[in-house]
């Protein structure tokens, strides 16, 4: 095997990368050679397992939609909390408010935790209308995907007729790709068949007080610089939200229970962070980064050696993991089955102050898939939008991760589950849990080399 030295300048880190480039998969076998890292990488990838990875995303189910401002979302922070305490990774919470404009102070408080000052929070809108009413213009559901995509230049993805163009960016990347099915926030809850979930997710939104938690993998060599690994764990639309996000959640998580091994350590830090609010503009991770942001790299008392908050080098999201079943037909109908060429989407987005890392960082996965993801290879795109990675773009190097390119193809109805009733545990096949686990390898893999992983003996 020829060794190969992926130089990532942008980022600024020199990461050894031994072994088949791209273009590789399926072709004949290099003869194997000694790689130490590599051979840690390949361990810590094979922890990853389908029935544990489902069974994350159905203790998640339990909780409905997990809509925001709700006990249901409450109850589900308290789990996901205890789930990553289980797995040896320290938790904390960030804590922030809440107030949709047309509700008194339309300003996010960053409230709480040692930054407690107000920062305006993207996609503020007026509540939605009552249950079983479609949202009026204006309202929290109707800008959800609206709010995200501040400050990114891509335009709103929200219900439109099938046949207009949908999901185009401002940067003109945006395409007219085949048939395009209407999509939109489903705010009916008669269109959920099962009375018990209907009842679960019956609580309506209320503004105010919200957490999100997170957990930290404290770095050895390299404590006071970190990459952030995200996914929201809020939903809407009256079904499980297992796939959005359901499945970005549980993969974080996952990704968490394997670093956190005893015998798992890393150079560099790696915090696993689980957003709040994401499906009303991305509120909570921005509010991460008006509180946090400030403290990057101040060890926390002097000569501690603790960082509270590292020098973030890399922000990695991940948002709908699943379902990849290629456009709608003619008739508006779906495949009921993953299609064959079905891959992980890495997006950037080009008009950000940090493209070029972003794109280096895009890279850098993309080559982890082509060498550790067992059934899927990965696609570059460069037009991110409409999800947690979007408040830190301008700040570092940020990218999403997702089972279609945001704006041409989810946007265009190729997930006709998104933000509907029927995104339930009980609509996905193994073939669909598996690209999210390919997913989870593509992003474990990449980490393990930009982190620095060594396993010991």
């Amino acid at each position: 095997m020829r060794s190969h030295v992926l130089i990532i300048a942008a980022l600024g880190l020199l990461i050894p990368f031994s072994g088949p480039l791209l273009g590789q998969r399926g072709g004949a076998a290099p003869q194997p050679q000694a790689d130490p890292a590599a051979d840690s990488i390949r361990m810590l990838v094979g922890r990853l397992d389908l029935e544990k990875y489902k069974a994350t995303i159905k203790g998640l189910t339990q909780f409905g939609d997990r809509r925001e401002g709700t006990d249901r979302n409450r109850a589900a922070i308290d789990w996901i909390e205890a789930q990553l305490k289980s797995y040896g990774c320290p938790t904390e919470r960030l804590r922030y408010t809440y107030q949709p404009a047309g509700r008194g102070n339309a300003t996010t408080q960053a409230a709480a935790g040692r930054a407690g000052q107000p920062g305006q929070a993207a996609g503020q809108a007026a509540p939605a209308g009552p249950a079983g009413q479609a949202p009026a213009a204006g309202s929290t559901d109707a800008q959800a995907a609206r709010g995200a995509a501040r400050g990114t230049g891509a335009t709103a993805t929200t219900a439109a007729p099938a046949g207009t163009a949908r999901g185009q960016t401002a940067t003109g990347g945006g395409r007219n790709r085949g048939i395009r099915t209407p999509t939109g926030v489903n705010n009916d809850p008669s269109k959920q068949p099962d009375a018990v979930l209907r009842a679960l997710n019956t609580q309506p939104s209320t503004p105010g007080p919200r957490e999100e938690v997170y957990c930290t993998k404290v770095g050895t060599s390299r404590p006071d610089e970190m990459y952030i690994v995200g996914a929201h764990m809020d939903g809407h639309g009256w079904g499980e939200a297992a796939n959005d996000d359901g499945s970005g959640t549980a993969l974080v998580m996952e990704l968490a229970r394997v670093f956190s091994s005893p015998d798992v350590q890393t150079d560099r830090t790696i915090r696993f962070a689980l957003w709040n609010n994401e499906e009303t503009g991305t509120n909570g991770s921005r509010a991460y980064a008006e509180q946090r942001g400030p403290l990057q790299g101040k060890e926390d008392p002097p000569g501690s050696g603790r960082y509270p908050e590292p020098k973030w080098l890399g922000m990695i999201q991940h948002d709908m993991m699943l379902f990849d079943h290629g456009m709608p037909r003619a008739d508006g109908t779906m495949s009921k089955e993953q299609r064959p060429e079905a891959d992980v989407n890495i997006e950037f987005q080009v008009n950000s102050k940090f493209a070029a890392q972003s794109q280096a960082l895009a890279w850098v996965l993309a080559q982890a898939n082509e060498r550790y993801a067992t059934d899927y290879p990965a696609t570059i795109g460069s037009h991110m939008t409409n999800t947690d990675s979007g408040p830190f773009q301008d700040l570092v190097a940020a990218i999403s991760v997702r089972e279609n390119e945001r704006g041409t193809q989810i946007g265009s109805g190729w997930d006709p589950q998104w933000h509907q009733p029927t995104d339930v545990y009980a609509t996905y096949s193994d073939a669909d849990f598996r690209l999210g686990l390919n997913a989870a390898q593509t992003t474990l893999s990449a980490l393990g080399q930009l982190a620095g992983i060594t396993l010991r003996k």
